[in-house]
């Protein structure tokens, strides 16, 4: 890919929040970025569509009264033009292990794009359940960006996309992995870019339920975890590599690829 690279950017968290700001400005610089993004916040939609959604011009490009994949579907079909590669994020929170990727509405942009054929990355920056929730800012974007950015310029002529369809990106608080204190007690860049490591989703999953006078409140128990000197998660997934300061990039393809079983061939041959 040249310069003159086409790229669509999306998200979930709107197309006002500080993260696509960040990808919007690392991207302009090698590629002519058109935006369609939510119109406001759409976190955990999955693949939802709307189908007839209201658009509106925004500064950044299109702002859409719809969904993360009413978005894909309108930037690569209608208000093109169409795109070498979909960004999407960066996503304030990460969106780790194999259970959230079917949740998360900056994903599913991804998968979104992946069945148009379109390669994709998804971006997420992971915030300590600790501080959850907090009001993040563009700068502290920037190295995932920078990773962003970085794949997008390379992965596709180094033939990535032949065999992934889409890439997952998780990265930990730059002030985690890549600050240091100087003598005087700030907080300083260090040169050091955060490692990037290819990671598989974690299967860790940890949720239950509670009912009190009638309402069911449900419990995401692994954020928790992301906290603990005992994370179950093992080397070379996702969850481990942020808790380790780690830029990860797992690999993977649209949802619902199909396997034979013998068991399975068996049942319908006697059906």
């Amino acid at each position: 890919m040249s310069d003159d690279r086409e790229i669509l950017l999306t998200n979930d968290d709107g197309i006002d929040s500080p993260g696509i700001r960040a990808l919007y400005d690392a991207l302009s610089a090698v590629g002519n970025v058109t935006t369609v993004a939510p119109a406001d916040d759409q976190s955990a939609v999955g693949r939802a569509m709307t189908y007839e959604v209201p658009v509106r011009e925004h500064e950044l490009g299109y702002a859409v009264e719809g969904t993360p994949s009413d978005c894909v579907v309108a930037g690569l079909a209608e208000l093109g033009p169409y795109p070498d590669i979909v960004v999407s994020g960066c996503n304030e929170g990460a969106n780790i292990g194999a259970y959230v990727l079917g949740r998360s509405g900056t994903v599913s942009a991804a998968v979104e794009a992946a069945f148009f054929g379109v390669p994709a990355i998804a971006a997420s920056l992971h915030v300590p359940q600790s501080e959850w929730p907090r009001d993040t800012e563009p700068e502290e974007y920037a190295e995932v960006a920078e990773a962003v950015r970085y794949l997008v310029e390379r992965a596709p002529d180094a033939g990535v996309f032949e065999n992934a369809e889409y890439l997952n990106v998780n990265a930990p608080l730059p002030s985690e992995a890549s600050a240091v204190e100087d003598s005087g007690g700030g907080v300083v860049d260090t040169d050091q870019r955060t490692p990037m490591v290819v990671t598989r989703p974690s299967h860790v999953y940890d949720m239950d339920a509670t009912e009190e006078d009638g309402v069911v409140t449900l419990h995401d128990n692994t954020w928790g975890q992301m906290e603990d000197d005992n994370l179950p998660d093992p080397e070379g997934t996702d969850r481990r590599a942020v808790y380790e300061g780690k830029i990860s990039v797992s690999p993977l393809t649209a949802p619902h690829t199909t396997e034979h079983h013998d068991a399975l061939d068996e049942l319908a041959e006697q059906f």
